[in-house]
């Protein structure tokens, strides 16, 4: 969950052994973490999507591996040793990082390092270990250099062996240097940037840049480094619009696949629909390239156009110009009344925004006026967002009381945010979530939880009880990702691993993750096969009640 700023870990011991193998041994450690049977399994298909170089998928793999077997340490390791193995390609395939790792001298770089540190000791949530995150930018070194996209942009003409002696090596230039300070950090990294230039020809600010990087990467699973353009993204998301086509993608093994299209956006005015594949954006085809840089050349200047190759089924590849345009992002969809008889309305919350709330005070007046007696809200898949925005939207439904309480190491991070009376609704509610409920919307679901207000229906929530602050960096146009802060439930509980439990859980087998849409753009009803949202319709038509109007 993010908190804009204005002015605005795990130990790595472990990395030593896992990255000092002879080989590639980030993918091939020593043994199994337990011998039975289904950890092993999961263990291995883990293993082979590391070797299949495939970051992404082993990401996913080992979330999912962590939360199913929080006690096995070996799936965390292989958690963080898949991120930072993802974070490097994906860095080495960013315009922007590529234009700041040509145009920043090492000094330059070096400043960037010290601003990163400073904000460290001043606003992370837990003191810094320095020793650790000298680590940290090391073992992202050290993962750099058996990265190709890395190697071929900066040690082209360096014979493997070389590359790997200083590898294997590279930890103990700085082992019994002093680590106490973040000035001792930026001499450190100063010092392993002269060693790498005189083993390798390794260009100093790109060793210093992996220190940059490596600083945040493995503090906690979601404090990171922004490139510009990453910056940016963060920025149109937390405002709601950004420039682009308007569609939402996933990236496919060749291409990029078009989830959603945005009613009223130039991609859907370019007949572009949900299902179609883009192949290729300016000659650049999806299956030669990386989904992520693929996904920024659609990137540019609001008016501009950008060429896609589009594939659809039952028709032939075609190719389209489609211009750039400011695209505002709906947070509120399919907003109906799923049954007319009871009084039922629906809407479904993807994200918390700044124009949540707008959006949210526009749907439940639409429904009111439709009759709605009930109100289902469906926050699965909602990985959260603004802070402020999950507090504002369960002061719509709690007319006093405490919300959520943050807490940091700073001061300035501890908050207690409560609910007033007006403009509170009191219609029956029941909140709809699965463990892709994260941040926001769990602040939202353990509000109601703890108040009684409503009824939890699906499956335990993700567990993300921490606060993200975006920090823009003075040096450079880049920023940063810090956890600031963890959130706690009205009446105290963390929320950090344990997410939010529902009065009634649901199996989930299929879920209407997105509005069905019609060919006249209206939404119809979510897919029938959908249990948990029948569970909770079944609920409602058992416990209907009548709805009031806000208090004034």
């Amino acid at each position: 969950m993010l908190r804009e700023q204005t002015g605005w870990r795990p130990s790595l011991a472990f990395l030593a052994c896992l990255i000092a193998g002879p080989s590639i041994a980030l993918a091939q450690p020593a043994s199994n973490p337990a011998a039975v049977d289904p950890i092993s399994a999961q263990y291995e298909a883990g293993i082979a999507l590391e070797r299949a170089g495939k970051w992404p998928e082993a990401i996913r793999h080992y979330e999912s591996a962590v939360r199913q077997y929080p006690e096995q340490q070996a799936f965390k390791d292989r958690l963080t040793i898949s991120r930072m193995h993802f974070d490097v390609r994906r860095r080495y395939q960013d315009t922007s990082f590529l234009r700041s790792v040509d145009t920043m001298s090492s000094p330059q770089v070096l400043d960037m390092y010290d601003e990163i540190l400073k904000n460290l000791e001043r606003n992370y949530v837990d003191s810094p270990a320095w020793t650790e995150v000298m680590r940290h930018g090391t073992a992202s070194l050290e993962v750099a250099l058996i990265e190709p996209s890395f190697v071929q942009r900066h040690l082209p003409n360096v014979p493997a062996d070389k590359i790997e002696a200083f590898r294997q090596t590279v930890r103990f230039y700085v082992q019994d240097r002093p680590q106490g300070t973040r000035f001792d950090l930026r001499a450190n990294a100063s010092f392993v940037a002269g060693v790498a230039k005189q083993q390798l020809g390794l260009s100093p600010a790109a060793t210093v840049w992996e220190y940059v990087c490596g600083a945040v990467a493995t503090l906690d699973p979601y404090s990171r480094f922004l490139t510009g353009n990453q910056l940016d993204e963060t920025f149109a998301n937390i405002e709601g619009n950004f420039v682009g086509l308007g569609v939402e993608l996933k990236a496919e093994s060749d291409r990029l696949r078009i989830v959603s299209v945005i009613a009223g956006g130039p991609a859907e005015q370019a007949g572009l629909k949900a299902g179609d594949a883009i192949v290729a954006v300016e000659d650049n085809w999806t299956n030669k390239v990386t989904p992520d840089y693929a996904a920024d050349l659609l990137r540019g200047s609001e008016g501009t156009y950008v060429s896609v190759v589009v594939d659809s089924i039952g028709q032939a590849q075609r190719t389209m110009r489609v211009q750039r345009r400011r695209v505002e992002v709906p947070s509120v969809e399919n907003v109906h009344i799923q049954d007319k008889t009871d009084g039922i309305g629906y809407l479904r919350l993807t994200s918390f925004q700044k124009t949540t709330i707008r959006d949210i005070d526009q749907a439940l007046w639409q429904l009111h006026r439709e009759g709605m007696q009930t109100l289902i809200l469906d926050l699965r898949g909602n990985p959260g967002g603004l802070l402020t925005a999950g507090v504002d939207l369960a002061d719509r439904f709690l007319s006093d009381g405490r919300i959520v309480q943050t807490r940091g190491r700073n001061s300035n991070e501890n908050f207690d945010y409560v609910a007033h009376r007006s403009g509170t609704w009191s219609v029956p509610l029941v909140v709809l979530v699965d463990e892709d409920s994260a941040s926001a919307s769990e602040i939202f679901a353990a509000a109601i939880y703890d108040h009684s207000r409503g009824t939890i229906v699906g499956s335990r929530t993700y567990g993300k009880g921490t606060v993200q602050g975006i920090f823009r960096m003075k040096s450079a146009h880049a920023g940063l990702c810090l956890t600031t802060a963890k959130f706690y439930s009205p009446n105290g509980r963390p929320i950090s691993g344990s997410g939010v439990t529902p009065h009634i859980p649901v199996e989930e087998q299929t879920i209407a993750m997105r509005p069905v849409v019609d060919q006249q753009g209206v939404a119809r009803q979510p897919a029938p096969n959908d249990m948990v949202l029948e569970t909770a319709v079944e609920f409602v038509r058992g416990n209907a009640r009548v709805s009031l109007r806000p208090q004034p």
